[in-house]
């Protein structure tokens, strides 16, 4: 009975929900950005308010005495599954600050998932935090109308060591259903937009703008 469990607690999360909510509870448990090093791809981005690169970011950051907590409200997932945009509300408690976050998922070779941006805002009132997030899974229907140029993975903002990312980035899932972009302003203000293919088209399921800090 314990092998089995530990068996179960080491298989990858099935889903890019189940991927946020074991980073989540990690973050809970090792410190905030010692889970946010964890799950993050090599080539990561974060904001400050400018784009960054996550691990040279976080590299000799510590933990804060209680971290962030956050819940997915809203999962926009690839055909092929391998590939998800979360948003939802995140909340320090100890600060009474509220906001909402958004991450990448990338399914690995491995099964597992690892984050490629992380994103959000500050909101002068909490969002809700539904016990079962809103999954919207793009079509996999009429594929073959899918321009060849969306038709392969894209990564991110190819990063070199010891220069910062570009002023933007994209990607797209492997089998081009899901496509993503955001967009960094040099006052700090920036987009994320998030479009799926319903199988005729690309619909735009979320474009966020967030307002450079005050100086």
């Amino acid at each position: 009975m314990i092998a089995a469990l530990l068996l179960a607690a080491a298989a990858p999360a099935p889903t890019a929900v189940d991927a946020e909510r074991a980073f989540a509870a990690r973050a809970q448990q090792v410190g905030q950005w010692t889970a946010f090093r964890e799950y993050a791809d090599t080539t990561a981005v974060m904001f400050n308010p400018q784009a960054v690169w996550a691990h040279e970011f976080l590299k000799d950051r510590k933990d804060p005495p209680r971290s962030v907590q956050w819940w997915p409200a809203r999962s926009f997932v690839s055909c092929d599954g391998d590939m998800a945009v979360n948003t939802g509300p995140w909340r320090i408690e100890q600060q009474k600050l509220d906001g909402y976050f958004t991450t990448v998922w990338a399914r690995q070779k491995d099964g597992g998932w690892k984050w490629s941006y992380d994103g959000g805002d500050t909101l002068r009132r909490p969002l809700p935090r539904p016990a079962k997030p809103a999954v919207r899974k793009a079509s996999c229907s009429g594929l073959r109308r899918i321009p060849a140029a969306y038709a392969a993975q894209t990564p991110s903002t190819a990063r070199i060591a010891g220069q910062p990312p570009a002023d933007a980035g994209q990607g797209r899932s492997a089998d081009g259903t899901l496509t993503w972009a955001w967009r960094v302003a040099k006052g700090g203000a920036r987009q994320f937009e998030t479009k799926l293919w319903d199988g005729r088209r690309y619909v735009t399921v979320l474009d966020q703008q967030v307002a450079a800090p005050p100086r």
